[in-house]
């Protein structure tokens, strides 16, 4: 997979104990790469860092697990020039828009200044000690102003947001095209990349207001799922691809596949489903309901906290596709069985070693479908 670039390679990972980023390191660590983590503590309990063992690997030495805040500058850059990455990934981010209605400063410190100590770190990295890293900087499907004219949103279209968590993925965005443009442009050694991806489900994930979650919650306990906007569209897929793209990317901004430069590569991307797997929440629903084998659910008048809820968020991948030879692999039905098969595992109290069997098992499955359809990454 990815030519087999992650082999032995440093790669440093922020937010590496939340859901996205627990996925990332287990597929970083079945890759072979010399990891580095630098986190707060796992955000939710249960959280799949522990129940899939991970913490237990890095008792053994598997890789560096680092505690720290983004707000922190200093202490990032320290970890940040300990490791000497040739890749940086981005993920560590206050995620939540409820959240956000609740501590709009905590989200702005966490998701704008975070990524700015980030690429100050980046950007003064004692000279001499290190070579070039590529960094991925993930932001969020969220980032676009979103008219709902009915469009996928494209890299290119207008940023915004209706509540500060959108905002501040907005200000993400933006802060990371000034740093590449004042400081890591096209002369320079660094590539830097910011990448968006869809609404994401897998096991493992626990997140508050999340839509998964609330359902096996639910189901485990014979309870009907209240369904607050069920006709609301997103685009659903697997956490698997968009880590794909991002691995990819990141891989190519090195000119670690196929010897290809990629600094051309530096930008924004959006990693979405396909166009048909951005479904209302009902569908997503009914395939839970579906695959768990058993429970029912109804649409809730039950207020979140959160003052506006889009309509319609579909993500165009073209650009993806078109440059990097990026597609998806797993259909909304496919994630959802994934998805549902890891939940009743861990359901049944399947042990930490088994849960993360789970994880590669299905990193493996979604790698062999890729390169049974001949994707570029995989094959």
């Amino acid at each position: 997979m990815f030519d087999g670039f992650y082999a032995g390679r440093r790669v440093f990972v922020t937010g590496h104990t939340g859901f996205k980023g627990s996925w990332l390191l287990a597929w970083l660590l079945a890759l072979g790469a010399d990891v580095t983590g630098y986190a707060l503590d796992p955000p939710t309990v249960p959280s799949l860092f522990v129940v899939a063992g991970l913490d237990a690997l890095a008792a053994r030495g598997h890789f560096a697990d680092l505690r720290g805040d983004v707000r922190d500058p200093d202490a990032l850059a320290a970890a940040l020039h300990g490791a000497a990455p040739d890749v940086v990934f981005h993920l560590a981010a206050q995620p939540l828009v409820r959240r956000s209605y609740e501590e709009p400063r905590l989200t702005v410190d966490t998701n704008v200044m975070g990524t700015t100590n980030l690429l100050e770190g980046v950007r003064l990295w004692p000279v001499g000690t290190r070579a070039p890293c590529a960094v991925v900087v993930v932001t969020s499907d969220k980032c676009y102003e979103n008219p709902e004219t009915g469009r996928a949103m494209l890299e290119d279209d207008a940023l915004g947001g209706w509540d500060v968590y959108s905002a501040s993925k907005a200000a993400a965005e933006t802060v990371c095209a000034a740093y590449r443009r004042s400081f890591f442009s096209s002369g320079d050694v660094t590539g830097l990349a910011t990448v968006r991806a869809g609404n994401v489900i897998g096991g493992g994930d626990w997140g508050v207001d999340r839509l998964v979650p609330d359902c096996v919650s639910a189901l485990r306990a014979h309870k009907t799922v209240e369904v607050r906007h069920p006709d609301a569209v997103r685009p659903w897929q697997h956490v698997l691809e968009p880590l794909s793209g991002y691995l990819h990317l990141a891989a190519r901004l090195a000119g670690g596949v196929r010897g290809a430069d990629g600094r051309d590569l530096a930008g924004a991307w959006n990693f979405g489903p396909r166009g048909g797997d951005a479904a209302p929440v009902a569908d997503l629903v009914d395939l839970v309901v579906d695959r768990w084998g058993s429970g029912g659910w109804r649409a809730s008048a039950e207020a979140t906290g959160v003052r506006h809820e889009a309509g319609l968020l579909c993500l165009d991948a073209s650009k993806a596709s078109m440059s990097l030879g990026w597609e998806p692999v797993w259909n909304l039905g496919r994630a959802v069985d994934a998805a549902v098969d890891w939940y009743k595992g861990w359901s049944d109290g399947e042990s930490p070693d088994r849960l993360l069997a789970r994880c590669r098992a299905d990193v493996a499955a979604y790698c062999d479908e890729a390169a049974a359809r001949s994707i570029e990454w995989a094959t």
